[in-house]
C-alpha cells in the first residue's frame, strides 16, 4: 500500500504546504522527478487545468499525483482574469523577472479605475485535484471572497494579494500572516477538502 504522492510543482513552498496538511503520507515534489513534462494550462476552467496536469504526472510517475490551478476572478470584469490570472498583462517567463506579479495588479487597478466600490467584488477560487495510476479522480474547490481596493496594502504574499481585501476583515491577504492566510484563503480550503477525501481511501 504505498502512502506516497507527488504533487505537480516545483514550488517547494507549495509541497511544504501540503506536507503539513497530509502528515499521513509522504508527499514530495517534481524536484524528485527532474524529466517530468512541463504541463501547459490549456483549458478554460481552474478545474480543466487542476487535471490536466494531475493526471499527466500521474501517468509520469506511476504515483497519485496532485494538482491545483486557482485565480482571482473580478465580478466587474465578467469573471476575468480566471484562469489566465497570472498572465493577465500578457508578461510572463524570464523577460520580465519580477514584474509579472506587479503589471498583472497594476492591470486589474486600472480596469477598475472607473468602478464604484460597492461594485468591486471578487473572489480567488483554487480547484486541487488528485489523479490516480488506475484512472481514479477527484477534484475539490476552494474559495475567498472579498473585494478590489484602489490601491495597494501590506507586504506579504504575492500577486493580487496586496488589492484584495477579504470580506469581513478590512484587511487585504497582503496584511494578513501565513497562518492567517492559509486558514481562510481559497488554496487552503481546496487543499483541506482533499486531505479530507483522502482519509477515507486506503490506497491513494
Amino acid at each position: 500500500m504505498s502512502r506516497r504522492l507527488v504533487l505537480a510543482t516545483r514550488n517547494p513552498g507549495k509541497v511544504t504546504e501540503l506536507r503539513d496538511l497530509l502528515t499521513g503520507y509522504e508527499v514530495v515534489g517534481l524536484a524528485e522527478f527532474p524529466d517530468a513534462p512541463e504541463v501547459p494550462e490549456t483549458e478554460l476552467t481552474f478545474v480543466g487545468n487542476a487535471l490536466l496536469k494531475a493526471r499527466a504526472i500521474a501517468a509520469h510517475t506511476g504515483l497519485a499525483a496532485v494538482s491545483d490551478d486557482s485565480g482571482l476572478c473580478v465580478d466587474a470584469l465578467n469573471g476575468m482574469p480566471g484562469v489566465l490570472s497570472a498572465r493577465w498583462s500578457g508578461r510572463f517567463g524570464a523577460e520580465h523577472p519580477g514584474g509579472r506579479d506587479r503589471a498583472n495588479l497594476e492591470l486589474v487597478l486600472d480596469q477598475l479605475a472607473d468602478v464604484a466600490e460597492p461594485e468591486r467584488g471578487a473572489h480567488f477560487v483554487c480547484a486541487a485535484a488528485i489523479a490516480h495510476p488506475d484512472g481514479r479522480e477527484h477534484v475539490v474547490e476552494g474559495r475567498m471572497d472579498g473585494r478590489i481596493i484602489t490601491a495597494p496594502r501590506g507586504t506579504g504574499g504575492f500577486g493580487y494579494d496586496p488589492v484584495f481585501e477579504v470580506a469581513g476583515s478590512g484587511r487585504t491577504t497582503a496584511e494578513l500572516t501565513p497562518r492567517e492566510k492559509s486558514e481562510i484563503s481559497h488554496r487552503g480550503r481546496a487543499f483541506r477538502a482533499l486531505a479530507a477525501y483522502l482519509t477515507t481511501l486506503t490506497d491513494p
